[in-house]
């Protein structure tokens, strides 16, 4: 780790600040990887305030500024900000984009719409359970992949290859942030799991599905949602389902979202089922290089809380 940090520093004492590339991201996760990519060059700026769901947004007059000069927009994609592909073609249409959720090699799940989930398994899955061959087609995919860290890892090292490409002087100084940053959530993924081994065989409940991916890396497994999506509200046949759910198999363990109805979390957590909290995007997380790292440990903490 020091001889890591140590090259860093080396390089950016020596690193050209000309002409730096102006990066334009869409969500604070996204933000943070890309912001550890360019750490000693420049920052990207995030156009998806905290605490917002990316699904419907109005970009405020400063945004829609930072889009217009973008020489480069590292987004997640339409399927999770349908509304910033037309702003993007309209505002950015001569800058450089690198949309994630569609770059072959990114592992992506299929969407649970039901309340209750089945088994889900992808059919060409390699080693380490990624799936690289299949379609990347829009509305069947949980776009959710950020809380996948081999994802996350995979993006960092393309995110260097796009900003070397742009700004070449700073090639050297992007490869070894995306090296430092990818054994540094290997460095952290390690000691997550292991603090989450004996919760394994527990079950339950999200408020909408957005952690099958963090799921499947930490070995984790939600059985039912409240909601389709974030976005959508839940039919009373929906909830009862969940009721069902609960009842049958002993399910412990709700969890609600903070920008979200805690009702909804009241009317199926009945006594003995304990409400948690689980946040995709690290709302109440600062903006920044280790954003998406403290997003992680934040989750492994909530959910074993809410599980042991």
């Amino acid at each position: 780790m020091f001889y890591r940090i140590a090259a860093t520093l080396s390089l950016i004492a020596t690193t050209s600040h000309a002409e730096v590339p102006q990066v334009v991201t869409d969500i604070a996760p996204i933000h943070s990887l890309v912001t550890r990519v360019m750490q000693g060059v420049g920052e990207p700026e995030l156009i998806l305030p905290p605490g917002i769901s990316p699904h419907s947004y109005a970009m405020r007059p400063s945004e829609a500024r930072d889009l217009q000069d973008a020489d480069l927009v590292i987004w997640m994609g339409e399927d999770l900000t349908p509304w910033l592909e037309d702003a993007i073609e309209s505002l950015a249409g001569d800058a450089e984009t690198l949309e994630l959720l569609h770059l072959e090699g990114t592992h992506l799940l299929d969407s649970r719409e039901e309340a209750v989930f089945g088994d889900h398994h992808d059919e060409e899955d390699d080693d380490h359970g990624h799936n690289h061959g299949h379609d990347h087609g829009h509305d069947t995919h949980d776009p959710h992949a950020w809380l996948d860290p081999k994802n996350a890892q995979f993006w960092l090292g393309k995110m260097a290859e796009k900003l070397s490409e742009i700004d070449p002087n700073n090639a050297e100084l992007y490869t070894v942030n995306a090296a430092a940053a990818t054994s540094e959530i290997d460095d952290l993924t390690e000691v997550l799991r292991k603090d989450l081994a004996d919760l394994t065989e527990a079950r339950f409940i999200v408020f909408h599905d957005a952690y099958q991916y963090f799921e499947n890396a930490f070995g984790l497994k939600a059985v039912g949602a409240l909601q389709v999506s974030d976005a959508t509200a839940p039919s009373a046949a929906r909830l009862a389902d969940i009721q069902a759910e609960i009842a049958e198999h002993g399910i412990t363990c709700v969890f609600a979202e903070p920008q979200f109805n805690p009702g909804l979390i009241a009317a199926v957590a009945v006594d003995g089922v304990k409400s948690g909290e689980l946040d995709p995007l690290g709302a109440n997380l600062a903006p920044g290089p280790s954003h998406y790292l403290a997003l992680l440990q934040q989750l492994v903490q909530s959910a074993s809380d809410c599980l042991k």
